[in-house]
This record gives structure tokens, C-alpha cells and sequence, in this order.
């Protein structure tokens, strides 16, 4: 009873409809295969009568079709003839032939051994007239008259006492056919009571407790907080909403208790979290405006003095010129809007530092369509998308690594591509990814800080949409594409 009362109502609803209908279900599976059976018995009772009667025909007809051969001589009449010889030693072939039985099948036995007497003197007959031996003729149609008749005797008392035995079974499984419905009738009875007594009990187990708790809710719907509260008996849902409405006085009693002490405590607690949360965007936006690794400042730094020893100084003004407009680029456009164009020269300023890192290793593309270059997007956007390509796509591969950058457009969207044929990325990472659940430890040491993250998270804030970027790779050596959708909705763009 306990275990029962911790189910929910659903389940004991379920579990006393199961209970019911299976009950149901297999008495009447039970009436459904006895009556069947009885039925069947009762199609079977009569049937060796049937079957007697049907040889008793098909003997009177060979009598006859001989008979009118005899008188005719026609070849329809011999037809008819050995027609009704087949059919009639069809079956007799269905009777007993053994010997040992009960006195039924040993008359069976009698008239299948007439049968075949009678069938050849039948046939000798009929020889006897077609080969026009007049006496043959005679003699053979009456010895086959004079067993035509014992046959016919034999067939009638078989008959007679078969009807008896069977009228007897006819009898006994009418009678048990009429008390299996009287069972029935009792079975459906008592499985009616027990359905209406299992569902007084469960609904009142339902009732019960929600009557007490409309009668409590309702006073202190009036004001009355002093209520007893309500016994919790079942672990059903009425047990849950009873224990949530017992908290739920209990917890009014404390809050206005509470409420009476804490009205200024809570005032200063409201100011301060204004503070926290106007500290916490400040910091935010801070964060998302100089993000730059001292590593790479120094790497490049580094990499443009040991140019400016080993060549002229035209080419090392020129790195470092570069160099300069690079973090030009970081400083004053970290929070601005630019054009689309602003953005590839900065990832053509940056290849060419690379290259002269790493001695042209970068191998770098563009398929840029032209009219799409004055569009508006967020600054430093494709800059940290390219640095990913050449950290952790093309760096150390035993191939010739190549980055390609496009930029075309589908129908209103503007689709900005960078790809790679490096190492290619996990489908486990790029979720991370997309999720922003990457750790700072999975940064390169030789990035600027501005990652995907930070990309992906300017871009849904620019476009107010999460579907504004997808990471694409085949697999393990098959390079990784990433794709940014910028709508083509001119006057709308606002500045991150």
C-alpha cells in the first residue's frame, strides 16, 4: 500500500486501467477460444451423416447410370456411368478399412468391402452389354441389384446409429456452450464490481486530499496565514502541490516577518547590484576592446629587427611600417564599424608580416567580388579567423598549406570565406566552439587574443541573430572553412 501511494496519479490511473482491461481481456480471450472450439465440435457432429448421405447418393446414382446404360446403350449413359464410379469410389476410399474398432467402423469396414464387390460387378456389367453377352448381362446385374441393396441396408443403419451417437454430442456441447455463457455473464459481473471498486477507491485517494486543500487555499485566499497546514499522505502529484502549498504558507509567514526588518537592507542591496552589473558591462567592453598578446607584439617586433640586420633598410621600413598600421588597425578600430574592404586589407597587412616571419611559407588567396567591399561589419573580424587558419590549420602540416579568402554573394547574403587546407577540426571542438566553451588555455601563445569566441559573439550582437557564422570540416587532414552570413539590409547596421 505504501509503494502505492508513491506512484503518481497517472500511473495508478494506468496501472488500475491495465489491471481491468487485461482482466477483461483475457476472459474473453477465454470464452473466445472455448466457444470457438465447442462451435467447431458442433460443425464436426453431424458431418459423418452428411457424408453417409452423400455416399447413399452417389451408390443410387451408380445403380441408376447402370441401369440406363443397360436399357440405352448410349455413350452419354456409359459416361454418366463411370463418373458416378468415381465419385463414388472417391468415397468409399474415405471409409475405415481396418479391421479392430468399435461396432461403427467395423460396419464402415462391411460397407467398403461390399463397395468394391459391388463397383466390379457393376463394371463386369457393363462389359457383358457393350461385348453383347446377353446371359453375363443378366446374371452379373443382378447380383449387382441384390448387393446394391445390402449396401444401401448397411448404409441406412450406419447411418441411423451415427445420427444417434452424434444427436447425443450435439447435446452435451449445447449444454456447455450454455453454461460457458452463464460463466461469462458471472465473470463480466464480477469484473464490473471490482472496476467500480477500484475506481471509488483511487478517485477517492484523488478527492480527498484536494478537498482539504481547495478548503485551506481558500482561507488563505481571505487572509488567514494561521491555518493548519495540510497532512501529506500520498507522494503523488495532490502530495507535491499539498507540500508546495504548505512551503508556500510557511515561506509567507517568514517573508513577512522578514520583509518588515529588510526594507532599507534590501534598497542598498538594489544599489549595489546596479554598481556591479554597470562595473561588470564596463569590464566587458574593456575586454572586448584590447585584447592583445604581448607574445605576438614581441615576435613581430622581434622578427622585424632581425630583418633590418641581414637587409637594406627599404624593406625593413616597409615590415615595420606595416607592423604599425597593423596595430593602428587593433587600437582605433577595436570597437568601430567598418567596410568589408577595411577588413581585407587588414588580413593582407597581416599575411605580409607573416610571410616575412616565416619566409613566405603563408601561401594566401582571394576571390573577392569587388561591389561587395563597401558593406558594413564588425573591425577584427576576419583577422582572428585567418590567424586560426594559419595556427592551427596550416601550421606544421608536411603539405604546402594555402588559406583562400571569399567573399561572394547568395541571393540577400552576403557569404565571407576562409579556408583552409590544413589539419581540419574536430566536431566536438567546433561545438565548443559555437557554444563559447573553449578555455583560454586552448589559445595560441602566438595569438592576438581576439578568437572565435570573441568573433562569433561581436557578429550575433552586430546582426542581432545566433545564425551568423558555421565551421566546416570533412575531417582529420581536410582543411576547415569558416563562413560568416552578413544579410544585405543597407541603413540598418549599427555599431558594436
Amino acid at each position: 500500500m505504501k509503494r502505492f501511494r508513491k506512484l503518481s496519479i497517472r500511473t495508478r490511473m494506468m496501472l488500475v486501467f491495465i489491471i481491468t482491461t487485461s482482466i477483461l481481456l483475457f476472459l474473453n480471450l477465454f470464452m473466445y477460444v472455448n466457444v470457438n472450439h465447442m462451435m467447431n465440435r458442433l460443425d464436426e457432429v453431424y458431418v459423418s451423416n452428411i457424408s453417409l448421405n452423400e455416399l447413399a447418393d452417389t451408390l443410387s446414382r451408380v445403380q441408376m447410370s447402370m441401369t440406363d446404360y443397360l436399357n440405352t446403350r448410349t455413350s452419354d449413359a456409359m459416361e454418366n456411368y463411370y463418373r458416378n464410379e468415381q465419385d463414388y469410389s472417391k468415397l468409399v476410399s474415405q471409409l475405415n478399412d481396418q479391421v479392430y474398432g468399435n461396432d461403427l467402423m467395423i460396419m464402415e469396414k462391411n460397407i467398403r468391402s461390399m463397395s468394391g464387390e459391388y463397383l466390379e460387378l457393376t463394371g463386369q456389367t457393363i462389359d457383358a452389354k457393350r461385348g453383347g453377352n446377353v446371359e453375363k448381362v443378366k446374371a452379373r446385374y443382378e447380383k449387382a441389384t441384390e448387393m446394391y441393396g445390402y449396401i444401401s441396408t448397411y448404409i441406412y443403419s450406419l447411418n441411423n446409429e451415427q445420427f444417434r451417437v452424434n444427436s447425443s454430442s450435439y447435446q452435451a456441447l449445447s449444454m456447455s456452450i450454455h453454461y460457458l455463457e452463464w460463466i461469462n455473464v458471472v465473470a463480466l459481473i464480477l469484473v464490473g464490481v471490482c472496476n467500480l471498486v477500484l475506481i471509488i477507491l483511487l478517485t477517492g485517494t484523488i478527492t480527498s486530499p484536494l478537498q482539504k486543500l481547495a478548503g485551506t487555499a481558500d482561507q488563505v485566499a481571505r487572509g488567514n496565514l494561521e491555518v493548519a497546514l495540510l497532512p501529506v499522505i500520498t507522494e503523488d502529484e495532490v502530495g507535491v502541490v499539498s507540500t508546495a502549498f504548505n512551503q508556500m504558507v510557511i515561506s509567507i509567514r517568514e517573508y513577512i516577518e522578514r520583509l518588515k526588518k529588510s526594507m532599507e537592507t534590501e534598497n542598498a542591496m538594489k544599489e549595489k547590484e546596479l554598481m556591479m552589473e554597470t562595473h561588470l558591462k564596463d569590464a566587458q567592453i574593456k575586454y572586448l576592446q584590447a585584447q592583445i598578446n604581448p607574445h605576438f607584439l614581441f615576435n613581430t617586433l622581434n622578427a622585424g629587427a632581425q630583418l633590418a640586420m641581414m637587409e637594406g633598410a627599404d624593406r625593413t621600413y616597409r615590415y615595420v611600417q606595416k607592423v604599425a598600421d597593423f596595430f593602428r588597425y587593433n587600437v582605433k578600430k577595436n570597437n568601430d564599424t567598418v567596410t568589408l574592404g577595411e577588413e581585407i586589407a587588414l588580413v593582407d597587412t597581416y599575411i605580409y608580416i607573416l610571410n616575412v616571419r616565416f619566409s613566405g611559407d603563408i601561401h594566401f588567396r582571394k576571390e573577392v567580388d569587388e561591389s561587395l567591399l563597401d558593406i558594413q561589419v564588425p573591425s577584427m573580424i576576419l583577422q582572428p579567423i585567418v590567424e586560426n587558419s594559419v595556427n592551427y590549420g596550416i601550421r606544421n602540416i608536411d603539405w604546402e598549406g594555402e588559406i583562400l579568402l571569399s567573399v561572394y554573394r547568395v541571393h540577400d547574403t552576403v557569404c565571407i570565406s576562409v579556408k583552409d587546407n590544413g589539419i581540419g577540426i574536430s566536431g566536438e571542438k567546433i561545438d565548443k566552439i559555437m557554444k563559447s566553451q573553449l578555455r583560454a588555455a586552448d589559445l595560441s601563445r602566438d595569438s592576438n587574443g581576439i578568437g572565435l569566441d570573441n568573433v562569433i559573439g561581436r557578429l550575433r550582437l552586430f546582426l542581432n541573430d545566433t545564425d551568423v557564422i558555421s565551421i566546416l570540416s570533412e575531417g582529420e587532414n581536410r582543411g576547415t572553412e569558416v563562413l560568416i552570413y552578413i544579410p544585405v539590409r543597407e541603413g540598418e547596421y549599427e555599431d558594436v
